[in-house]
């Protein structure tokens, strides 16, 4: 029996979709990016994303916006742009949330 590991893509699902129960999973998202924030430290970065279904803030942590930073990409060329992004489910203070799962998973989408 011939066992294989590939990479297995992520489910896209719409914004309105989201609930508590996806929580943990890692999901892909297409949406236009309508702001973006830094952290009050600079540590971390806060997307606003809406798919036309709903908005939801894509959180990215200090060590993959170093990465992206070390790949020339700007976060601000993304805005008013339509991006897709895998990651992963989480919530915060009541609302859901995502949380981008590396450098190479927010691509601007044509």
């Amino acid at each position: 029996m011939l066992v294989f590991a590939s990479y297995i893509e992520p489910k896209e699902i719409q914004i309105k979709e989201i609930t508590r129960d996806n929580i943990g999973e890692t999901v892909a998202i297409t949406g236009v990016v309508e702001s973006i924030k830094e952290s009050s430290s600079g540590s971390s970065c806060f997307i606003e994303l809406n798919d036309g279904t709903g908005k939801i803030n894509l959180i990215i942590f200090e060590s993959t916006l170093v990465e992206l930073k070390e790949a020339g990409n700007d976060l601000n060329s993304f805005k008013n742009h339509k991006v897709r992004v895998i990651g992963s489910i989480t919530e915060y203070k009541s609302s859901m949330e995502l949380i981008l799962s590396n450098s190479n998973s927010i691509k601007l989408v044509s």
